[in-house]
C-alpha cells in the first residue's frame, strides 16, 4: 500500500497543491475512502524548534515554512483531551451510586429495562425529579409529584390508563414513601 501511494505521489508531484486535492478527492469518490496525504519535501526545511501556525514576521513574503494549527494528527495525544466519565457525568462521587433498572414503568421517561442509572443521593428531590424510591422494602423508580402536602410517585410509560393509574405510587395511600436518590443519568448500549 505504501509503494501504491509513493507512487501516486510522484504521477502527480507534491508542488500543485490544488492539482494534488483534486487528484486525492477524485481518488476517494473512486475507492469510496476517505484517504490523507501530505507532502513535505524535505524535514531540513524547518529548522529546530519552529513554530506550529501562522509566522506574522512572514506574512508580508509569504516565504517561509509553517503548519496549520488544526485537527492533529490521531496517533499524537497532545491536542484532544480525554473524556474522564467520573467528571463528566457524576458531581457528588462519595454520595452517587450505578443501578441497574428493570421494567418499563419509565419507559416515556427514557429508561428501559436494562438501562443503568447513575443515582445521586446528595440532590435534594424536587418536583419533576425522577427518583428512585424505597416502597414498601422495594427499590422503585418514578417521577416525584410534589405540590403542597400531596406527594405521589408517577410512572412513564404509554400504557392503557387503568395500568398507568395502577404504577402510580401516592403517599397518602399509607404506604411509606421514602426518596432514596434523584436519577441525574441513564446510560443505555446500543449495541446488543
Amino acid at each position: 500500500m505504501r509503494v501504491a501511494i509513493a507512487a501516486w505521489r510522484q504521477r502527480i508531484g507534491c508542488t500543485d497543491t490544488e492539482r494534488r486535492l483534486r487528484a486525492l478527492r477524485a481518488r476517494s469518490r473512486q475507492t469510496g475512502l476517505a484517504a490523507y496525504t501530505g507532502c513535505m519535501s524535505s524535514f531540513d526545511a524547518l529548522r529546530s524548534g519552529a513554530a506550529v501556525g501562522a509566522d506574522p514576521s512572514l506574512a508580508s513574503t509569504g516565504t517561509g515554512p509553517t503548519a496549520s494549527a488544526g485537527f492533529g494528527s490521531p496517533g499524537t495525544d497532545s491536542t484532544v483531551k480525554r473524556i474522564d466519565l467520573n467528571d463528566a457525568l457524576i458531581r457528588h462521587p462519595q454520595s452517587t451510586f450505578a443501578m441497574r433498572a428493570a421494567g418499563t414503568q419509565m419507559r416515556d421517561a427514557g429508561i428501559d429495562d436494562g438501562d443503568v442509572l447513575l443515582v445521586d443521593r446528595a440532590l435534594t428531590p424536587m418536583h419533576g425529579h425522577v427518583v428512585v424510591a424505597v416502597v414498601d422494602s422495594e427499590l422503585v423508580c418514578r417521577r416525584l409529584f410534589k405540590q403542597g402536602a400531596v406527594v405521589k410517585l408517577q410512572a412513564a410509560h404509554s400504557a392503557d390508563a387503568a395500568e398507568l393509574t395502577a404504577a402510580h405510587i401516592d403517599a397518602s395511600d399509607g404506604a411509606p414513601i421514602e426518596i432514596w436518590g434523584v436519577v441525574t443519568t441513564v446510560i443505555r448500549s446500543l449495541v446488543g
